[in-house]
Order: structure tokens, then C-alpha cells, then sequence
């Protein structure tokens, strides 16, 4: 079984949670039994997870050999430049080791997109905009110290697909199951 859920903002991405006070985990979301998550997804980003209860499946999807590729769209401080989407298009050097060439863009702010709760913090001064950056890559907090290495620190991040996986209209904390 393979299980698409739209990770809302605030949620780890395990079924249980042992700090004090307790945040919210995806046990509060019904989904069935048996399925655990393909990868990762920070407690402050939001989009698509992949769940599933087959083993071999959940390496293919995650194992960086298979190099399926993740797209996000991300809300940036300040408005990247054609240089900074070419930094990001040839591997931005982070301190463990250069990332791999992503795809990036700029892209207006999407009408289907959710208001996200908490707000992202809005300052008169300092503009956003919005990139779609597509990785090979799965390393920690990728996309955030990407970004932040070309100058545009991340605001708000959601994953839009994993290989041809894709949210597709699904609401926040909605899942459904899909064909693999």
C-alpha cells in the first residue's frame, strides 16, 4: 500500500512524540495501520509524505541511489535574482559538501495554496517571492540551506511531488491511497 498525505505545518513526521508538552503526530490523521513514512519532511515544512508498509518500496523511494527527484515549492525572503537561480541550478557548496544541480525558478504565488497556520510572519519591507526547486537529493534541511546560501532564506516550504507523486489537490492533513 502506498499512502500520499498532505504533511500540515507543525506536525512530525513519526506517530509518536515523548517531549513535553507533546506536538502533534501523524496518529492524528487516520491513517491505516501498518504504514510508516518514506522519508522525511521537517516539522515546519508542509506537502507531500509518502507512506507505505512495504519496506522495499519505502528504499526505492528514499535510498539517494534511486535519485527520485523532490519538488518543492518555496516561499523565499527578498527576490532571488538570475544569478542566485543559477547558483542553485549548478550545486550550492554547504559545509558537508556541494549539493547536486537542482532545477530551479521563479514562479508566481500559486491560488491553490493553503494559508498556512501560523501565518508566515509578513514585513512591509522586505519583499517574498515564490521559486520551484526540484532536488535528487534528500539531505537535512536541503532546500533551506540552499536557499539561505544564495541569500533568500526559506519562509515557508511545501513539497509538491516525489518522482510522479504529487499532492494533487489534496487538502491539508487529507491522504489517499494511490497506485504505485
Amino acid at each position: 500500500m502506498l499512502i500520499a498525505f498532505n504533511k500540515p505545518y507543525g506536525v512530525l513526521c513519526q506517530f509518536t512524540d515523548r517531549s513535553l508538552p507533546p506536538r502533534p503526530t501523524l496518529a492524528g490523521f487516520g491513517l491505516p495501520p501498518g504504514v510508516y513514512p518514506a522519508g522525511r519532511l521537517d516539522f515546519d515544512s508542509e506537502g507531500l509524505l509518502l507512506l507505505t508498509d512495504d519496506g522495499r518500496l519505502a528504499n526505492r523511494l528514499t535510498d539517494p541511489r534511486h535519485h527520485e527527484e523532490k519538488t518543492y515549492l518555496v516561499q523565499v525572503e527578498g527576490e532571488p535574482g538570475e544569478a542566485a537561480l543559477e547558483a542553485l541550478r549548478h550545486g550550492i557548496p554547504l559545509n558537508d559538501r556541494p549539493t547536486r544541480p537542482a532545477r530551479a525558478r521563479r514562479v508566481d504565488a500559486p491560488a491553490w495554496l493553503w494559508p498556512r497556520d501560523p501565518p508566515v510572519r509578513y514585513r512591509k519591507s522586505v519583499p517574498d517571492a515564490f521559486l520551484e526547486l526540484a532536488i535528487r537529493e534528500g539531505r537535512n534541511r536541503q532546500v533551506r540551506r540552499m536557499t539561505a546560501a544564495v541569500g533568500h532564506p526559506t519562509l515557508r516550504l511545501v513539497r509538491l511531488r516525489i518522482g510522479h507523486h504529487a499532492l494533487d489537490g489534496l487538502a491539508p492533513g487529507a491522504w489517499r491511497v494511490v497506485d504505485r
